[in-house]
């Protein structure tokens, strides 16, 4: 897990000090990825929307493939689905027309959690993307279970970005 965040900082760090890849009211980016988190991994998607020059809402889903065995997850368990809203800052620091960084918030089935994401496009319709999301509210604030824990603590997200406008 520790390689996989250093990772993702690499990754972040390197979109920042590229350029920006949001085109502001109807931009329409897919995003296709791995999850990673403590206990499990698994597949992710997600749709965001620009409504104004610096603004997105999206929605994400996320399954989990690989549970370990000590983990009696459930179907509920393993799959958590999150409304987005972003603060897509690329221009605003005019970083240029490559890189869109992004922190925002996301309400789940699992708590209600912020994001700092960031997306590389190599051409106008291809780039590579990275998530690291965290609770910030957990709807159950009992002692959770160990499948209770899956979505609701620190998580990475890496894969592919599409502009699909």
């Amino acid at each position: 897990m520790r390689k996989l965040s250093i990772l993702a900082l690499l990754l972040l760090i390197t979109a920042i000090g590229s350029a920006q890849a949001y085109d502001g009211k109807g931009d329409l980016k897919l995003q296709i990825g791995a999850n990673f988190q403590n206990n499990g991994s698994g597949i992710m998607t997600s749709l965001d929307y620009g409504l104004g020059e610096n603004f997105s809402i999206g929605a994400a889903s996320t399954y989990l493939l690989g549970v370990n065995e000590i983990v009696d997850a459930d179907f509920s368990d393993r799959i958590d689905l999150k409304a987005k809203f972003n603060a897509n800052l690329g221009s605003v620091f005019q970083l240029g027309d490559n890189v869109d960084i992004y922190p925002g918030l996301n309400l789940g089935l699992k708590n209600f959690g912020g994001h700092l994401g960031a997306r590389y496009f190599f051409t106008d319709g291809f780039g590579v993307f990275t998530e690291l999301q965290t609770p910030i509210a957990k709807y159950k604030t009992e002692d959770l279970t160990a499948a209770e824990k899956l979505h609701n603590q620190f998580t990475i997200n890496i894969g592919a970005s599409f502009n699909i406008q």
